[in-house]
């Protein structure tokens, strides 16, 4: 599965300058044999080019990974009978060169100033395109996600803090013209070897030319709505301790270290909807006695059986809806839990069904078909754009699974694949 940097990276990237040209005194000669289909160091040396300008450069055995693994996607589409048409290959190729905010043309022009020759965009563009195709004919139809899967990560994504501020170190290696590989090279070095906040502070105080580089890159809190977007998905996709890719702007290198961020909860996120049921009995004892044989909401209708059955309400209410005794004794208690409230004389038994963020059940859209009316469930969901919608999350859901079986898939394939040096 492909992945992209932000277009403001793609762009400063591009105007880089040419890249000196490794020295080889056969660039065309075969370096590896993927089902003797060979790859070339003069491929290897323009992807490396190509991948520079993208901002996401990596050494040799990186660069021939890559071109390894392009050569398996291509074989298996090869052995599907899928091929692209020169409609659908422009097409790639332009929507590739957009997120640069670019034409296809425009692009093509822009590589070729950085020293990348066109067909190993067209290359990039086709395996990429191929592979889509693979997956989606051989993979897609066996993913599926359940509406159990889509609650549960509703619920992951409720229970999340939004980040708002982060603390970040920085490291700005310098790259003038002509050292741009140089530069590249070290900060994936760093970002490779870095495990810890004393290592990045002491490769920040000896390589960063930041004003921060004395203090070992770091700068103070930040708001993430003060970052330019473009960096924001960057900083959020690392977890407090992690070093983000090496990012490629305007004679520099830069490599961030996340060392801690603060959020807030979504609003009404700590508010729940509670399912649950009651049965008010003569005495505490009585609902003690059904309570110990009683294994869950479904359970209690046999347990007391058809005549009593009736008598037992069901209930999906909000936590400020409930009354008091009952909101009191049902906060301790588990999905399936049975407990008693005691009124002196008659008890009520109480079966807790489920709980779950009153977000979540808004979300689902179900509260109003279960729920008695003015039970306050729609006052603790302040927004409906709160959270992405069911299907956006399906589809996330959906594409994860996808990239999974897609990187299983190539695995297998580079396991049965015969590889060969010259």
């Amino acid at each position: 599965m492909r992945h992209f940097l932000p277009g403001f990276a793609l762009a400063a990237g591009l105007f880089l300058g040419a890249i000196a040209p490794a020295v080889a005194q056969n660039p065309f000669e075969p370096v590896v044999y993927v089902n003797d289909r060979a790859v070339t160091r003069y491929e290897i040396a323009q992807r490396a080019r190509f991948m520079q300008v993208l901002g996401t450069a990596g050494d040799d055995a990186t660069v021939e990974q890559a071109l390894i693994n392009d050569r398996l996607r291509l074989y298996a589409a090869e052995q599907m009978g899928i091929a692209t048409t020169e409609e659908g290959m422009q097409t790639g190729l332009e929507e590739f060169a957009s997120r640069a905010g670019m034409s296809a043309a425009e692009f093509t022009e822009a590589l070729g100033q950085a020293g990348v020759e066109p067909q190993i965009f067209r290359d990039y563009v086709e395996a990429g395109l191929v592979w889509r195709a693979v997956v989606r004919q051989r993979l897609t139809a066996q993913i599926t996600v359940s509406d159990a899967e889509v609650d549960q990560e509703l619920k992951r994504q409720i229970e999340t803090p939004v980040i708002s501020r982060v603390l970040v170190s920085e490291l700005v290696i310098p790259a003038p013209p002509g050292q741009e590989q140089a530069a590249m090279n070290r900060a994936s070095s760093i970002a490779a070897s870095v495990t810890s906040e004393a290592q990045f502070a002491a490769a920040a105080r000896q390589y960063s030319a930041a004003g921060s580089a004395g203090a070992g890159g770091r700068l103070n809190w930040v708001d993430l709505e003060n970052l330019p977007p473009s960096l924001r998905p960057i900083l959020l996709s690392l977890s407090p301790g992690q070093v983000s890719q090496p990012l490629t702007v305007q004679g520099a290198v830069i490599l961030f270290f996340l060392r801690d961020e603060q959020g807030t909860l979504r609003p009404g996120a700590r508010e729940q909807v509670l399912d649950y049921m009651t049965l008010r009995l003569a005495s505490a004892a009585e609902a003690a006695q059904i309570a110990a044989r009683t294994l869950g909401c479904d359970d209690l209708y046999v347990e007391v059986g058809p005549e009593v059955a009736p008598m037992i309400t069901r209930q999906t209410q909000s936590q400020n809806a409930i009354p008091t005794l009952i909101a009191t004794q049902l906060a301790s208690m588990d999905d399936g839990e049975t407990g008693v409230v005691s009124y002196g004389g008659a008890a009520d038994l109480v079966v807790l069904c489920s709980r779950e963020p009153a977000l979540l059940a808004e979300a689902r859209q179900e509260v109003a078909t279960t729920a008695l009316p003015d039970d306050g469930v729609e006052a603790a969901v302040p927004a409906a754009d709160a959270l992405p919608s069911r299907d956006l999350v399906r589809d996330e859901l959906f594409n994860r699974k996808a990239s999974l079986a897609a990187d299983a898939y190539l695995a297998e394939l580079r396991a049965n694949a015969v590889i060969r040096r010259p």
